[in-house]
């Protein structure tokens, strides 16, 4: 019987994240730990760091635009969430928190232990303290402090530092709290009278960037490798 020794037909290395996109961004790859699952139509994009025993599902879209996304250990990002990390803004989930579907973030802190529900929106400059819950389609509008073990209701606005929380039906309440937080300042960099034609140019000019993009075949998806925990 002939000797196979492991220089002539190497042991093949693991592959995490078999089938979804990676994708390379501003020369940036996703970072996965060897313990995480991310699903076959998942995508990953840029400077994106998934911790150990997290879990990204079926459609969900995790890109780095220009800044880093950290998602820590024991989170779950449910399927078709959005998770928009954006320059000047840190863009992380703390450990043990669950996303869910539809879930909508961008350039936002949720630390640990939160939940994100179902079609719920955080905004640019926002952190959702530990323990808190936004729940469904609840909005946590920009520059805005969520405090820990907080509740935003369901399709409720949370506005301010902290938080204001406003009812859906209290549209002159909703107006008066965004106008003194910044959105076009805050999300696009623009001035409170820009007009959306050069706003969108700018932005479309920035995401001009992914015509540079590269997709990363299965054995180049970059794998750490877990702690003991």
């Amino acid at each position: 019987m002939t000797n196979v020794n492991a220089v002539e037909y190497p042991v093949p290395q693991p592959v995490v994240g078999r089938g979804a996109l990676f994708v390379e961004h501003r020369l940036k790859s996703p970072k996965v730990s060897e313990s995480a699952y991310i699903a076959p139509t998942a995508v990953l994009a840029g400077d994106v760091t998934v911790g150990p025993h997290s879990r990204v599902l079926f459609g969900a879209v995790i890109t780095a635009e220009g800044g880093p996304v950290d998602i820590g250990r024991d989170c779950v990002v449910m399927e078709n969430a959005v998770v928009r990390g954006v320059p000047g803004q840190e863009t992380r989930i703390g450990g043990g928190v669950v996303v869910g579907p539809q879930a909508h973030l961008t350039g936002c802190v949720i630390e640990g232990g939160s939940r994100i529900a179902t079609g719920a929106i955080v905004f640019n400059g926002a952190r959702v303290e530990t323990g808190a819950e936004v729940e469904f389609n609840a909005v946590v509008y920009v520059n805005t402090v969520v405090p820990a073990r907080t509740s935003v209701p369901m399709g409720w606005f949370a506005g301010g530092q902290p938080a204001e929380l406003v009812a859906p039906g209290d549209s002159e309440r909703i107006r008066a709290i965004m106008g003194s937080l910044d959105y076009p300042g805050t999300v696009f960099g623009a001035g409170a009278g820009a007009l959306m034609p050069d706003i969108a140019r700018r932005y479309s000019r920035g995401l001009a960037l992914h015509q540079r993009d590269h997709i990363l075949p299965d054995e180049r998806h970059v794998l750490v490798r877990a702690d003991p925990g």
